[in-house]
């Protein structure tokens, strides 16, 4: 019978220099995507909820974006605050090449070039229901029909300069049918980032009210966004979104799904990226705005736990804080 050996775990950690070397996990500025909320009046309006987080439009957008890149964050995400008047049944202001979007692209590829450029493809912001596809009499989404609005509203973004498309609806087939168009249209380069699972979260809410789909939304979104006590689905999502030409994978969202995150990068070996999202960003912010934690010791805590959990990249609204101080 073998001896029991006692052993100093602790002895890595005594100091700085050692801990430094064996850390298993680390967090760069490189590691995040900023969402960017765009309106179309000139300059910035604080967003409620999300404390810190502006709408910019115009020259303030520009500024914003030369911001986040002189910080080492290798790519945004913009996301549309569209008035109400451009709001319609049919969505048609979500294909439209010279849409909010669209413009926005062009200005920021133009100046800054290098600067990673993804755009969410989903009709929620275009739709007058607030839905993320066309909303049928009897409370169902129409899958077929949306998932064709998709693939052309994905055409104009790509048109207009974006790197990276991402489709955050959860239709079925979405992926291959985008994926097919990019490739008929010579778009061999553009990075297909599939919001593979996508959970039917009460974390959004923020969100909503940033782009002004919260107001409008008839129902729920139960029907196609993912059942949170749900594992192995994801899994099959995944699979599929893979199979059909997903470049990327995105779990939305990340606190609650860590499991998620965890089971896809080990499965599939993906890169694997997570949506930090509105209310998980405000749950902290609020918290750490009222003294409750360390906000910058909370925020490191909070994002190395997503590269723990197999993320590549995470986008979250606080990139723009959390690269300052890394």
């Amino acid at each position: 019978m073998s001896e029991l050996i006692f052993q100093r775990h602790r002895t890595s950690r005594y100091k700085a220099f050692s801990r430094a070397l064996v850390r298993e996990t680390h967090l760069s500025p490189a590691d995040f995507i900023y969402p960017i909320f765009v309106q179309e009046d000139e300059g910035s309006t604080q967003i409620d909820t999300l404390p810190g987080i502006h709408r910019y439009g115009g020259k303030a957008l520009l500024t914003h974006a030369r911001e986040a890149a002189a910080r080492g964050i290798p790519a945004i995400a913009l996301f549309p605050q569209v008035p109400t008047a451009l709001k319609t049944a049919d969505c048609r202001e979500a294909f439209n090449p010279d849409n909010l979007v669209c413009r926005s692209l062009r200005r920021i590829k133009d100046a800054l070039p290098d600067l990673g450029l993804m755009c969410d493809v989903a009709l929620d912001p275009y739709n007058i229901t607030g839905q993320d596809g066309f909303l049928n009499a009897d409370g169902t989404i129409e899958n077929d029909k949306t998932v064709e609005a998709l693939v052309a509203q994905a055409l104009v973004q790509v048109a207009a300069g974006a790197d990276i498309v991402g489709p955050s609806d959860m239709m079925d087939g979405r992926i291959l049918a985008i994926r097919t168009a990019l490739e008929s249209q010579g778009y061999v380069k553009t990075l297909l980032l599939s919001y593979a699972a996508k959970y039917a979260s009460s974390l959004y809410g923020p969100f909503r009210a940033a782009v002004g789909s919260g107001a409008h939304l008839v129902g729920d979104k139960n029907s196609y966004q993912m059942d949170p006590a749900n594992r192995q689905e994801a899994l099959r999502e995944i699979k599929t979104d893979i199979d059909e030409g997903a470049d990327w994978i995105m779990i939305k969202p990340c606190h609650t799904y860590l499991d998620i995150i965890s089971d896809c990068k080990a499965s599939f070996g993906i890169p694997t990226f997570a949506y930090h999202v509105s209310g998980e960003y405000a749950m902290w912010a609020f918290a750490a705005q009222a003294g409750a934690l360390d906000r910058h010791a909370a925020l490191k805590e909070i994002l190395l736990s997503f590269k723990r959990a197999g993320c590549d990249g995470i986008l979250t609204y606080a990139a723009f804080e959390a690269a300052e101080i890394l």
